[in-house]
């Protein structure tokens, strides 16, 4: 069978005030192109079809039609809740997903057979889906509960708890079938794309690769915004965004995986690029520097000045380079202080002296501002 796994298309994402909506509609219409090429039998989206768990009317929208459109080129779909999604919205919306045969998975439900999803093939290959949505480490624990876990078992880690919930939901795997995994979360040893919520992919969150059975014959994982494979006990592999979401995925290469596997070999897995959306570029440089840089070459930007810092400056760079969205100092050019020198600077200084000494330390040495400080400190205590 053919698989196109998919995950973390973060709808509805702004970059630092700017909307990507036309960027998300090109790159979810290149996805579905790939679909159409490639023509496989199962969809995967692993998790974080969203940016945010409450998505505007146009998101879901941008959403719904994608899934729509996946299943119309005759594959099975099926889409898992990721940490931004909300997993009882994306429930909620069921009824829709059923009539449109689309299989959604917001949450983890009390039926372990509701995340055991089956089908086959037109070619008469059989496979098994395990579809686990993102938990928290509180709703993991419920979770291990509902699956009739010992009350002592719920002492232990987050890993313990989606191991156990695997081992419940995996056990009906078995020859004469292809046997599959998808779930959103961070496994030990995977590099973090740069976009990644930090709360939900930090140690705490992390599993070891044994927590996925050596039956499975793929592991189609979301959450890590960069593709790459995994070392355990099956092939475990993130397909990573189709773009990249904030500056720190600018080395990132958008793709969806392509897997072709049969119940009786290992699966062969290819990334395919996704390059409909605007690259996120680093640029640094004086302002002469980037006064020679062409500003219509595509791209946003992020900027870091080689320029003591002085009011303006931002407004001079977004002159200079419209696309600018993210401008920042070269942390090279700021003066290093430490704490212990600020404590003392401070002792019997003014208001005014401590600002002048802050403004100084910064490489803010503007007059304007000063002044600025001055009128409104008076205006705030009473002086003239």
């Amino acid at each position: 069978m053919k698989i196109l796994h998919t995950s973390d298309w973060h709808v509805g994402k702004v970059l630092k005030g700017q909307s990507r909506t036309e960027e998300h509609i090109a790159v979810l219409a290149q996805v579905v192109e790939v679909a159409r090429a490639e023509r496989p039998d199962l969809v995967i989206v692993a998790g974080d079809m969203y940016d945010t768990a409450a998505p505007t009317p146009e998101a879901t929208r941008l959403v719904t039609r994608a899934l729509s459109a996946l299943r119309g080129t005759g594959a099975q779909v099926v889409a898992i809740g990721g940490n931004h999604d909300n997993g009882a919205a994306l429930d909620a919306l069921r009824p829709w997903a059923d009539a449109a045969g689309v299989q959604l998975r917001g949450t983890v439900r009390e039926s372990a057979a509701e995340h055991v999803l089956e089908g086959e093939t037109a070619g008469g290959e059989r496979w098994r889906l395990v579809a686990l949505p993102f938990l928290s480490q509180r709703y993991a624990v419920r979770a291990a509960e509902m699956y009739e876990l010992t009350a002592a078992e719920a002492t232990q880690t987050y890993a313990d708890h989606i191991g156990r919930l695997l081992g419940v939901l995996c056990k009906g795997f078995g020859p004469g079938a292809v046997n599959l995994v998808t779930a959103h979360l961070t496994v030990v040893g995977a590099t973090m794309g740069g976009g990644e919520r930090e709360a939900h992919s930090v140690m705490g969150y992390a599993v070891p690769a044994t927590v996925f059975p050596g039956s499975a014959h793929y592991v189609a994982l979301g959450h890590l915004h960069r593709a790459q494979q995994v070392p355990g006990p099956a092939p475990v592999r993130y397909c990573g965004s189709p773009l990249a979401i904030d500056f720190g995925e600018g080395e990132n290469t958008p793709s969806v995986a392509v897997v072709e596997v049969t119940a009786e070999s290992t699966a062969k897995v290819r990334d395919v690029p996704i390059t409909a959306a605007v690259p996120l570029r680093t640029v640094r440089g004086t302002l002469a520097e980037l006064s020679m840089m062409d500003g219509d070459q595509p791209g946003w930007l992020r900027v870091y000045v080689r320029e003591s810092p002085r009011a303006g400056l931002r407004e001079e760079v977004q002159a200079l380079l419209p696309k600018a969205l993210e401008v920042r100092i070269d942390p090279e050019m700021l003066p290093d202080t430490g704490a212990s020198a600020r404590a003392a600077q401070r002792a019997g200084r003014s208001p005014r002296d401590l600002f002048s000494d802050y403004l100084e330390s910064r490489g803010h040495a503007d007059e304007d501002v000063q002044e600025l400080f001055d009128a409104l400190y008076e205006e705030v205590s009473g002086h003239s």
